[in-house]
């Protein structure tokens, strides 16, 4: 019997296809807004990267601004803080990893840490890596930064010298976006 003799046959082939199309078609409208829900909200993905005016920093001065939802120091050191972060021996150290996104794998020198080459801006994500707490600029044994919390102590370019926080603070990915030096780009 052929198609045209038997046209049931072709209206059941078109029933199985339309309702597989339709059972398709609703399987995935009921499942997208499973996967969609696991996406970052529109509020984290704008704040992925932010581009940061620095050229009112003055020498010795910080600036706090708000990144992926943590403070980030953006700190303009100057010559003495530069020395004396220089002056600090590996053996001296806590944590004697740079942890600087910028420089996986690096030694915590002073150097390794900063921003530029001639060490005048460290950008740290300003979270204690002891509990979470937030740590005081230019405060502490060490003339960094000093978590009241529980007693972490900091140095010059963010190192951890003293209590329980087992680690330097963080070096986010971070860059000059011009030779001016006068906008960082996080992120």
């Amino acid at each position: 019997m052929s198609h045209a003799e038997n046209p049931a046959g072709t209206r059941r082939d078109f029933l199985y296809y339309a309702t597989a199309g339709a059972g398709a078609v609703a399987t995935g409208a009921a499942v997208w807004p499973l996967v969609n829900q696991m996406n970052p909200s529109a509020d984290t993905r704008a704040l992925a990267s932010i581009y940061v005016d620095v050229s009112g920093v003055q020498t010795g001065t910080q600036l706090t601004v708000k990144w992926r939802g943590k403070p980030v120091f953006i700190r303009r050191r100057t010559q003495d803080e530069i020395d004396a972060g220089r002056a600090v021996q590996l053996t001296d150290l806590i944590d004697k990893n740079a942890e600087n996104a910028n420089k996986p794998g690096a030694e915590a020198t002073d150097e390794n840490r900063t921003l530029d080459a001639e060490g005048e801006w460290l950008v740290m994500i300003g979270v204690c890596t002891h509990l979470g707490c937030v740590p005081l600029g230019q405060q502490g044994e060490f003339g960094g930064w000093f978590c009241p919390c529980h007693g972490s102590h900091y140095d010059t370019a963010g190192r951890i010298r003293k209590g329980p926080a087992p680690r330097n603070l963080d070096v986010p990915l971070v860059q000059f976006t011009d030779d001016s030096k006068s906008t960082i780009l996080l992120g």
